[in-house]
Formats: structure tokens, sequence, C-alpha cells
């Protein structure tokens, strides 16, 4: 795909955030603008501090620029095909140029991984005057560095962070803080390059950049992504907006943990200036859950058998907790044995602070890092993992001994508190509620871990759980349901009430789940009123903030994943035409190179942190599904 941008584009301070395309190395990752400027990368990991944070403070952030010295005329964006290698075309009048943009990744599982940021610029017709200027902000900008120039290569040190870059063309230090400057001119058929090194050896800066040592890093990751994405079984009628979504999930993956991050980035708003902006550089097991069922269904059975080794570790630390806390500990600890999300490493993220030194993107503020909802109780997560290592036993390898009695033991703390408020699903910040969604989730919960013991005769109470989970069914239909609305909503009622009447897209999840049929009358009203209440042509609210304020000021956009969830509940619901018609206008609303954030306004804008890992698992799902339905 290709998109056109004027050169009044080129030069704001801070590019829509659509206006990105994303590469990266499997351990952390890089989003690059359509006018070649690199304004977000942390290193070594995605949850590292960043090195280039210009996305949160064009002014202080740290970016990498490579610009046409003359007035362009146009800027276009694409990827190398199926590959994460990333294309950026400056046109001028004078001539063309090409920017190539690639982390390398050579192997799986390479021992000898050298984290490496590539860029080479080739002149493709004509002749161009460009100019690069790098200018790291190490630790979101707060730790001053020194820079040592050796020739065509320069050394930026702070503490103990160091990168070198190195390049074909001279490069001088200049400025405070210091920034390595270098302008250059191409003409057809000559190239400039430049690589970037993370943590490089010592003397590495004097190492000389060679047409040959790129051509071979380009070729080998080529290779790679070629050859992983060879191994998809998908062959159906959106084949390559798919295997784009793939290829974003697997740039989401931390190959050494086997972790799957919820997005790349941290601070980008969900209103324009507003104060919805989160740190989502951390392992929801819900969202990486929903991607091991997407994965699986692509046939990357890898990928699946190393999240659910990394969830088994988790499971492991949560069966122990299970027996010590008891009731699950204090306030704030996330009350029960499994946290809402996780460090890429399995350990509980970090407490939410504020950058307050940084601008924010355009304006928007606080500048959160960490994420407070670790500390959250959302018991919807129970229902998430273990319906994934269901689908993971009856799919994949099979699951150990040991991590059945480590279900167990968690599941004997989600029977005694499943019936109890919590945050849930959407992380609200005003206090905890009886939300229909964390019973539907204990359901699944419940009801897997039954599947599971049967079909493998696993040793099982089954006696007690079937109980607890029929209570749980009985308890949905007869307080979740509203009956004025004629759908289920969001919370339930209290014992003898009347349930609010707050509609909820969660809940579209109920016959993906088996809850209900698709085609159950209750469930077909439930539909028919968010139609009605959240669906705006194919987008749709997760829910209305005005009917159930969540402690947050401001508008938000409509939730991408909802409207993927939309889509797969018309096609099981037999609506398969409105499903095609609905899922191609969803796909007008990527990015220029197939990427989604977590929201989109109702002007078409991307809002949120950007690539969303969740929202590109829900399209490979309904596409996946409706492909199958129409077949």
């Amino acid at each position: 795909m290709s998109e056109h941008f004027t050169d009044d584009d080129a030069h704001q301070p801070y590019l829509p955030v659509a206006e990105h395309g994303l590469i990266g190395d499997l351990r952390t990752a890089a989003l690059v603008g359509t006018d070649g400027r690199v304004d977000w990368f942390c290193a070594p990991r995605f949850d590292s501090p960043s090195v280039f944070g210009a996305l949160l403070d064009a002014d202080r952030g740290g970016c990498w620029r490579i610009d046409a010295t003359r007035e362009v005329a146009t800027h276009q964006q694409f990827y190398v095909p199926d590959t994460n290698i990333l294309v950026t075309r400056v046109l001028t009048r004078d001539g063309m140029v090409e920017l190539q943009d690639f982390m390398p990744v050579l192997r799986a599982r390479d021992p000898e991984h050298r984290q490496r940021l590539v860029r080479r610029v080739s002149c493709v017709r004509g002749r161009m005057r460009l100019r690069t200027r790098i200018t790291p902000g190490f630790d979101y900008a707060r730790a001053p560095h020194t820079a040592v120039a050796h020739g065509n290569a320069v050394e930026f040190r702070s503490g103990d962070a160091r990168i070198t870059v190195r390049g074909t063309v001279p490069l001088e230090v200049v400025g405070e803080p210091a920034a390595a400057c270098g302008e250059f001119e191409l003409r057809q058929g000559e190239e400039a390059l430049f690589v970037l090194e993370c943590g490089a050896p010592e003397g590495g800066a004097r190492a000389e950049v060679t047409s040959g040592e790129v051509a071979e890093l380009f070729d080998g990751t080529v290779r790679f992504w070629r050859t992983w994405l060879s191994r998809s079984a998908y062959t159906g009628r959106w084949r390559e907006t798919v295997h784009r979504s793939a290829l974003t999930l697997k740039l989401l993956t931390h190959e050494p943990s086997g972790a799957v991050v919820a997005a790349p980035t941290l601070g980008l708003p969900e209103v324009e200036g507003g104060e919805r902006n989160w740190d989502y550089r951390y392992v929801w097991p819900r969202d990486a859950a929903f991607s091991l069922y997407a994965l699986l269904r692509l046939g990357f059975t890898d990928e699946a058998e190393a999240f659910v080794a990394w969830l088994t570790r988790c499971l492991g630390d949560a069966g122990g907790d299970s027996e010590a806390d008891g009731d699950g500990g204090g306030e704030g600890t996330g009350e029960g044995p499994l946290r809402a999300l996780y460090s890429i490493d399995g350990v509980p993220a970090p407490d939410e602070r504020i950058l307050d030194h940084l601008h924010g993107y355009r304006g928007a503020s606080p500048v959160r890092l960490g994420n407070g909802a670790s500390g959250q109780c959302q018991l919807d997560v129970y229902g998430e993992i273990v319906d994934s290592i269901y689908l993971f036993d009856k799919h994949g390898s099979g699951i150990s001994h040991r991590t059945w009695q480590d279900l167990r033991r968690v599941l004997d703390w989600l029977l005694e508190h499943w019936d109890r408020p919590d945050e849930s699903i959407w992380e609200a910040r005003v206090g905890r509620r009886n939300h229909t969604f964390s019973r539907l989730m204990s359901w699944v919960a419940v009801e897997r871990m039954v599947r599971m013991a049967r079909r493998r005769g696993l040793p099982a109470d089954l006696e007690r759980w079937c109980r607890v989970r029929d209570e749980i069914h009985e308890q949905i239909m007869e307080r979740g349901w509203n009956p004025e609305l004629g759908a289920f909503v969001q919370e339930l009622a209290d014992e003898g009430g009347e349930p609010t009447a707050v509609l909820d897209a969660s809940l579209l999840l109920m016959p993906m789940v088996k809850f209900l049929s698709p085609t159950d009358p209750l469930f077909t009203s439930t539909m028919d009123a968010v139609r009605r209440g959240l669906v705006t042509d194919s987008l749709v609210f997760r829910y209305d903030p005005d009917a159930a304020p969540d402690g947050l000021d401001g508008e938000e956009g409509t939730f991408s994943l909802c409207s993927f969830w939309w889509v797969e509940a018309l096609t099981r619901g037999g609506h398969v035409d409105e499903a095609r018609l609905a899922l191609e206008k969803m796909f007008t609303y990527s990015n220029h190179v197939g990427l989604y954030g977590e929201q989109i306004a109702v002007t078409g804008q991307q809002l949120g942190n950007f690539p969303q890992a969740f929202t590109h698992l829900a399209l490979i799902s309904a596409a996946v599904n409706l492909d199958r339905a129409m077949s």
C-alpha cells in the first residue's frame, strides 16, 4: 500500500499517529514516520527507556531525521512484500530517493543476535541532496549524553547506555544536546548507508559500513520474514490484510521470553490533548491469550507454544500465591493469584508514575510510565487465560501435569471469589462493580477446566466445578439481562433489583465463548440494542462513558477491537453480507501500511497506542471466521 503526503505534513512537530510504520527485531521496535523520521525507539527491549522519544516531546524527546534539503513534493511509504522492512519514498522535482528501514533478524532465537537499526538511502532517479540529524534523548529525555565522532561514525554515551551510528558519509557532532549531523548528495544508482547499533563493543564506531554488509543484512532479514510467513495456513480472501496483521503481531512478540506486548508505545492519547494516556509496553494475559488464539488459527504453533511457556511460568508463581495469600492479599494487589498485566519477564508491571518533564503528544498529558491497572482486580482474565490454554491443549502439543496442577490451584481461588466486584476488561478507575463480562469469563474458566478434565481424564473435582459453573450461568441470565432494554448489560442487578441500562460491547463475545447460541433470541436482541446504541456505521464504541462514567475526563473514539468483534458476531449469527460490508469498511480505517491503533475517532483518526496487538488479532479472527462462513 502507499499514500501521498504533502510537504506541509512532513515538517509538522508531531506527525499524525497513523503516519508511521513499524519495524522491529523481536526484542523492541521503532516507529518510522512517513517523512523518514524515527521518533520512537526504546532499547534494548520494548519496555526499556526511550532512545528516540520525539513522539512524546518534539523538542527534547530525541529523533533521527533524514530529509531532502529542498522542497519535497510527496512522501510514500510501504512494506517490502511479506516482510517487516519499511520503505519510505521521498519525491522532489529533481529526483526520487528510497529510504529502507529495518532491524535485522537473521534467524529464529539467534544466540548471536546484535541489535541494529539499518537505514539504506538509495537514489532511484535524478539526484537529491539530503541531510541527517541524529539526536538521542536517553531515558525518556531525562539523562544527559556525550557524543564522540570517529570520521563517518559517532558514539553516544549516557551512563551505562551506549549507541553507535556508523555511516558511509561524514558525521560531525554539533550543538547541545549533542547531535550527529551530515549532509550528502546522491545521484541515480548511488546510496548512503547508516547502521545504529545498541551497546556496540568498544571500538565498534571505527568499523566501516559497506554495501556488502548492508545487503547481507537486508537479504537475510527478507528471508527470515518470508520463511516465517510461509508457515501461515491462511489462503482466504483477505490474505494480504490478514498476513500484515500476523506480521505485526510477530513484531510485538519478545522472542527471548515468548511474551506478546499490547503495543510498543506509551502516552499516545485516546483523545487528542486528553488525559487518557497509558503505557502499553507490557503483557496483558488477556490480550496475549487472544493473540494465541489468532496465531493458532493461522498455524503459527511455535509462537503459541512459546507464549504458553511464558504463561505457564506465571501460573506457577500464581499457584503458589493462591495458597499463600488466602483471600488474595490486600487492597491494590489485584486481590488474586493472577494479575491483569505483567512485565515481559512475567513479574508485576511497575507502578504508574508521571513523566511531567515531557510535553506529551500534541500536548496530551500527563505522560504515564508504568501502568496502574497492574494493581486492579480483573476477574475476566481467568477465563481468557484458561480458554487459551484449553485451545492450546486441544490444537497444540498439550499441557503438562505441572501446568494442570497450577491451573487447579488458580481455579480453586476463582471458585471462592468469582462473585465479587472488580474493574474488569475496560480497567475503569471509579472503583469496583459487578461486571457481567467478568462473570461471563469466570464461567468460561470453569467450563473449560471441566472440558479439559473430561477430554483427557485429568484429576478434577467435577461435581464442585459443575455446580459453580451452573451458578455463574444462572446469575448472568437472571441479573445480567435488562428486559426493558432487551439486552445483556454492563453490570449485574443487585439482588431483587433491575440492572442498569448500560450496554457493553464486550458482551458480543457471548456466542464466541459458547455461552449462548448466536441465534438465541436473547443474544439477537442484545445485538439489536448494540446496533442502536453503540454502532456508528461499522465502528463500535465499547460503552457510553456518559451513561457509565469511568473516572476520566473527555470522550474517546470507537474501539477497533469491538468493531471486529461486531463483524464476528454478525458472522456467527448468519448475517454474512452485513458482516462482510462491516469488515470491508473497517479495512478502510487502517493506516497506509495496514496498521491499527486502539481506537478510531469519528473523523477517522487513529487514537491510542500504536499499533495495538488486540486490534490486529481481532481482525485475524473476524476475517478467518467470515471467510469460513462465506465458503
